[in-house]
């Protein structure tokens, strides 16, 4: 593993990163962690990991925003009036649980869910980036916490 991250480090991480933030179930965490391990800098490392991840949740909100009609009439059967009600309480008050989306399982939906609402772009990508920024850089923090804690 240390060939791989050393032969494809950055590149492998935003690969990761942009397929772990779509509806394929994958992680991408370990990635940053073994590259902070393997003295990658962790602020590029972060940066990498956050665009990946944001290009990969905007790829699933633009799927809901090209797709709403789909999934909204013929999937989940919603009509107008209860779509426009959905609408305007998410964007008023749901909105917010973006910044939860980079929690496994239920993040990617969320994405999913603030395209079919039409969240407006711009309120998107600051949620979204600011709650996967601060994941990432949490777990590159105390990734190097607990290696200066295992030092002999």
């Amino acid at each position: 593993m240390e060939q791989l991250v050393g032969t494809y480090g950055y590149p492998a991480l935003f690969a990761v990163s942009f397929l772990a933030a779509t509806l394929i179930p994958l992680g991408s965490e370990w990635l940053l962690i073994a590259m902070v391990l393997q003295h990658f800098s962790p602020v590029s490392a972060v940066t990498v990991a956050t665009a990946g991840n944001y290009l990969g949740a905007l790829t699933t909100y633009l799927l809901g925003l090209i797709g709403s009609e789909f999934l909204v009439r013929k999937l989940l059967r919603i009509d107008t009036t209860r779509q426009e009600k959905a609408e305007r309480f998410y964007q008023r008050y749901g909105s917010w649980s973006l910044l939860l989306s980079w929690v496994p399982i239920v993040g990617d939906p969320l994405c999913l869910v603030g395209g079919i609402l039409k969240v407006p772009f711009a309120r998107f990508s600051l949620l979204v980036l600011a709650g996967k920024a601060v994941r990432y850089a949490v777990v590159a923090y105390l990734t190097i916490q607990g290696a200066t804690l295992l030092k002999p």
